[in-house]
């Protein structure tokens, strides 16, 4: 993240994301596959790190090979295979919907994955129980744990969707978009930004 001067001269924070020149891989329809959706690419790779599947396919679009590669159903069907896609197709002030891969905590206990409180005060007999989850089932009724049982275990690497965050600022020379705010993923990740 970084920020930015608005007009009155006030300190905005906001992500910057480089948007494009993504690529039209591919066009889907209900008579050959069912649907009607676009195939978008974007990040340029060395040829000699894809498959020949893929070579194939990106030959086919006539493009470049791309590292990241997107289905979107219902977008603009009148784009062509080999087009490219800029930053220009968004607006200074208009919303979007971003989505991506939330950050990885790796294995955390209940305190931080649920927002517990712990099991009591460190007096009274309490050892060890400050971060414990507490009971978590019954003895011979049900005689097994439920379903959903808010427990430890692996916490973020998730799909997150922000919604409504507002385009700051476009810079059509370089691709880049400036976003009000935080969006989902760490530092050189991919996200889809909606419409």
């Amino acid at each position: 993240m970084t920020h930015y001067f608005d007009n009155d001269g006030r300190s905005v924070a906001c992500t910057v994301i480089e948007a494009g020149p993504c690529v039209v891989l591919q066009k889907k329809t209900i008579e050959t596959d069912g649907y009607d959706a676009v195939q978008i690419g974007f990040d340029e790779k060395k040829e000699k790190n894809t498959s020949a599947g893929m070579k194939g396919h990106f030959k086919k679009a006539g493009a470049e090979p791309v590292k990241q590669i997107s289905e979107f159903r219902d977008f603009n069907t009148e784009l062509n295979v080999g087009e490219h896609l800029t930053v220009d197709m968004f607006t200074e002030g208009e919303k979007v919907h971003v989505k991506g891969t939330s950050k990885g905590k790796g294995f955390q206990g209940v305190v931080k994955r649920h927002k517990f409180s712990g099991v009591g005060m460190r007096t009274h007999g309490q050892h060890d129980r400050h971060r414990a989850p507490g009971s978590i089932g019954g003895s011979s009724w049900p005689s097994r744990v439920f379903k959903g049982m808010r427990m430890a275990g692996r916490m973020g690497n998730e799909t997150v969707k922000t919604r409504n965050i507002k385009i700051a600022k476009i810079i059509s020379e370089q691709n880049l978009i400036l976003l009000n705010g935080s969006v989902p993923g760490s530092k050189g990740s991919y996200v889809i930004i909606e419409k």
